[in-house]
């Protein structure tokens, strides 16, 4: 059996929830998920400052994981649109590492060129920047958030449901793309209850990270064992320990 280790970079144990029933059910039963939550940091990353937090959150949860008697995980999905850690925790891991962000851009790209729907006005552009970096700035054509947070969406989901359809339809119809992404932790199933009313494909990004983490060819690993390269002062001892001797 196969071991997919999500990490969730927020410390919502809400989140993590959703985030384990969502990804068990995209993964099947041949997989094992476990999902951990951040130990600090922002109940929900809706700004650059919780964002920033939660790429160390995310190395710290990844790094907890590793210390349990658990068997290694055979792949690590970061549970946050957004991939806060992303590229520090591929450079730490042997593991292949994505994130929702990352598949679900993936994902969309095989359609076409593609737009982005989620929650909460300030991850506009942080999404950009992240898409530039990814190299996909040319198939991104636009992004489209509503005002409600994505943990103010998931506590009302028939309200969710017809905003989120809404925006959807019109970020296909506006833009003229071939998909639209439905991005978010907390909007895992939503993709699925508003296909019907949107003319293009909805791309639910928690299954599009599922999919990726188990279902692509992992690239090379950078390391045979995770850890870092450099010692640590003052962070958590499971950090540390795998760090580099000073």
């Amino acid at each position: 059996m196969r071991e997919l280790l999500v990490v969730n970079p927020n410390t919502s144990a809400a989140v993590s929830d959703l985030l384990q029933r969502h990804v068990q059910a995209a993964a099947g039963s041949h997989v094992r998920v476990r999902t951990v939550t951040a130990r600090f940091g922002a109940p929900y990353i809706a700004d650059e400052a919780s964002f920033a937090v939660a790429g160390h959150a995310a190395l710290d949860a990844w790094a907890a994981a590793l210390a349990t008697p658990e068997r290694a995980p055979d792949a690590v999905l970061i549970g946050c649109f957004g991939d806060p850690g992303l590229m520090a925790l591929r450079e730490s891991s042997p593991a292949p590492v994505t994130g929702l962000a990352e598949a679900s851009f993936i994902e969309a790209a095989r359609h076409g060129r593609y737009a982005i729907v989620t929650g909460g006005e300030r991850w506009g552009p942080m999404l950009q920047r992240l898409a530039q970096s990814l190299g996909q700035a040319q198939q991104l054509a636009g992004i489209h958030t509503v005002v409600p947070t994505g943990a103010q969406l998931a506590a009302d989901p028939a309200g969710a449901q017809r905003l989120l359809a809404q925006a959807c339809a019109d970020a296909a119809r506006q833009l003229g793309v071939q998909a639209v992404i439905l991005g978010g932790a907390g909007l895992a199933g939503m993709a699925a209850a508003v296909q019907a009313l949107v003319p293009v494909p909805v791309i639910d990004s928690v299954v599009a990270g599922t999919h990726w983490a188990l279902r692509s060819p992992p690239p090379p690993p950078s390391r045979a064992a995770p850890g870092f390269d450099i010692a640590w002062q003052g962070l958590s001892a499971e950090m540390r320990a795998l760090g580099s001797a000073p």
